[in-house]
């Protein structure tokens, strides 16, 4: 077992306990965690509570967990389509449909999988049995460019760009609605959403800053072609502030249009360009994933 504990902050005063710590701890679903609750895993300073309980400042939540066991991870030859690759990094162009890392119900058929069967050894081991050399990612459903670490040193080099905004991301995407306007900025912090756990939404009170340009390449009887420049990485970012401005992206079900006119899987939306300095060059380099081809059939389409 291991223990997490949280201390209530005043933001957390009177809020449900389950509901504070799925806030608290990502990656747990609220049922899960009333599951510990009701079976005696919490503790509210050092006494049971029930999954309704209201909590109130300066509270010390104790919740302890049981070890995951990890299941083994195995190589899988996968073919990769590689961008870029020399003894420090990798840079593929993620297929549609793939998801990145194991997780529950994908063990297999992951990017990290393929990546294993290619590299073998050469991976950084930072992040764990799970994301070996995952210093990024990209969802499911979106394609392009994302960058592999093969050693620790590459990792925790690129990790750092990242933080700090130094890594050159753009990505193609198609919207609903005619963007007005050439170019423009969403600048809103996301987070959770406070009504739907597993989504991200707008969020002032408890989100984390977010900045996303945009700007137009075509527009379209009722749908606009645009360029997406991230200065950060929040999860869904562009999938959120697209949306929250009224122009969600084509095939995004979660955060647009449950029902569309054209066959699709997923969210239109590409990473196109990835760009960094080499963690032991120093060099400035940029890579360019093509469109896939569903993408362009679709732009003809249009």
């Amino acid at each position: 077992m291991r223990e997490i504990k949280i201390e209530v902050t005043d933001e957390w005063d009177n809020e449900r306990i389950d509901k504070v710590i799925t806030a608290s701890c990502e990656g747990m679903s609220r049922s899960f965690i009333q599951k510990y609750i009701k079976e005696g895993y919490c503790l509210v300073d050092r006494k049971t509570v029930k999954s309704n309980y209201k909590v109130h400042t300066a509270e010390q939540i104790c919740l302890q967990v049981q070890d995951a066991i990890l299941p083994d991870i195995e190589p899988e030859d996968i073919p990769l389509d590689i961008l870029y690759e020399d003894d420090s990094v990798l840079v593929v162009n993620k297929p549609k449909g793939m998801v990145v890392h194991p997780a529950a119900g994908h063990y297999s058929g992951t990017l990290v999988n393929a990546v294993m069967f290619h590299c073998k050894d050469s991976l950084s081991g930072i992040n764990g049995v799970l994301r070996p050399g995952i210093v990024h990612r990209i969802d499911k459903d979106t394609t392009g460019s994302l960058i592999i670490c093969k050693t620790d040193q590459a990792h925790n080099d690129i990790a750092a760009q990242l933080k700090d905004h130094r890594v050159t991301r753009r990505y193609r995407a198609i919207v609903h609605g005619v963007i007005k306007e050439d170019e423009g900025t969403v600048d809103a912090p996301i987070g959770r959403d406070e009504k739907d756990r597993l989504k991200m939404a707008v969020n002032h009170k408890n989100g984390k800053p977010a900045i996303t340009h945009y700007r137009v390449l075509r527009r379209f009887g009722d749908h606009t072609y645009i360029e997406c420049r991230l200065e950060t990485g929040r999860t869904h970012q562009i999938r959120v502030h697209m949306s929250s401005i009224g122009h969600p992206l084509l095939g995004d079900s979660v955060y647009g249009r449950k029902k569309e006119k054209y066959p699709l899987e997923g969210q239109t939306l590409h990473a196109m360009v990835i760009g960094f300095c080499h963690p032991v060059t120093k060099k400035y380099l940029e890579f360019k994933a093509p469109l896939p081809e569903y993408f362009e059939n679709l732009l003809t389409k249009l």
